[in-house]
């Protein structure tokens, strides 16, 4: 029997759904019928899905239009939604935060717009769908901040502040009850997170929820787990600001220590004071034997391993 939680999330990114569905991937139950990758989620105990936007991506995956495909699919299965918004053609994540091509000659005051003007664009086609995203990132592991260099914090902080607040004013302008996330890597860095947050409150920027991902190896996630805890508690207190695990994945091909990794992350997330821990994303838990990921919570039939009935509680 699955759990009903409405309020905390358990969440899956599966952004590469529908990229895999047109290489011929189909996904199982345990029993091993196929099944649509949105129920098998919610079967699993998930009630919340996580989808990356690109700009002008060169294969078309992750742009607006597959957004908005997946986005509907997430409605009609039920689901909360997040956006992550990459604000680049490609990934950006702590190494790589390369602006999309279109915007690589802009000034960084109309940089700052065409992010506004950009995020609007997209939660416009999004409402035009029916769809409010419960949550969206302006960022993606944004560690050293985001459009480099304009927006690079250990040099640009000021500018990297003006972006935060440049998406998260296109959010609440077509959608005020989104809640707008900025994400940085490392959940277990405290320092790097009271710098980050120090630097982005001094300078005026404005977010509703701290986003971390945490990605620890089966020797050391008791370690990281507890540092990542630590982490949460201070942000709260620090911040007056709630936080969410946004992305957490482990081997694939050792799913009973996953479970035991994700068992006590999803404990400690719903441990956080004042009940302030509100939900934890895994990411790409369905890719199996695809483009070397090696994270994912498929066995190699396509079936779910047992690291995923920890969402079951």
């Amino acid at each position: 029997m699955v759990a009903t939680d409405t309020t905390f999330a358990k969440g899956a990114d599966i952004s590469w759904v529908t990229q895999m569905e047109a290489s011929g991937y189909k996904f199982y139950n345990k029993n091993g019928t196929q099944q649509d990758l949105f129920a098998l989620m919610k079967s699993l105990g998930f009630n919340s899905i996580r989808l990356r936007a690109w700009v002008n991506p060169a294969n078309g995956w992750c742009n607006t239009t597959d957004l908005i495909k997946k986005a509907i699919r997430a409605k009609n299965a039920g689901m909360k939604l997040m956006i992550d918004f990459h604000y680049s053609d490609v990934w950006a994540d702590p190494a790589n935060q390369n602006k999309p091509v279109a915007w690589v000659n802009l000034t960084t005051p109309n940089l700052i717009t065409t992010l506004n003007s950009y995020t609007v664009g997209v939660m416009d086609t999004l409402k035009m769908n029916g769809i409010t995203p419960n949550w969206v990132q302006i960022g993606n592991e944004t560690n050293d901040g985001m459009l480099w260099e304009d927006g690079r914090a250990s040099t640009h902080m000021a500018t990297f502040a003006a972006l935060i607040s440049s998406g998260y004013n296109a959010v609440k302008s077509v959608s005020p009850s989104t809640k707008v996330i900025v994400h940085i890597s490392n959940g277990f860095n405290n320092s790097l997170f009271e710098w980050m947050f120090d630097g982005l409150k001094v300078n005026g920027a404005k977010w509703d929820i701290i986003g971390m991902s945490l990605y620890p190896t089966i020797l050391n996630y008791t370690t990281l787990d507890a540092q990542c805890l630590a982490n949460m508690n201070d942000m709260v207190t620090r911040y007056s600001t709630p936080i969410m695990v946004v992305e957490v994945g482990m081997e694939a091909d050792q799913p009973a220590t996953t479970q035991a990794f994700l068992t006590d992350i999803l404990q400690k997330v719903r441990a956080v004071n004042n009940k302030q821990g509100l939900g934890v994303f895994y990411w790409e838990p369905e890719a199996y034997n695809w483009q070397g990921y090696g994270l994912g919570a498929l066995d190699s039939t396509g079936k779910p391993t047992i690291a995923l009935d920890a969402f079951a509680n």
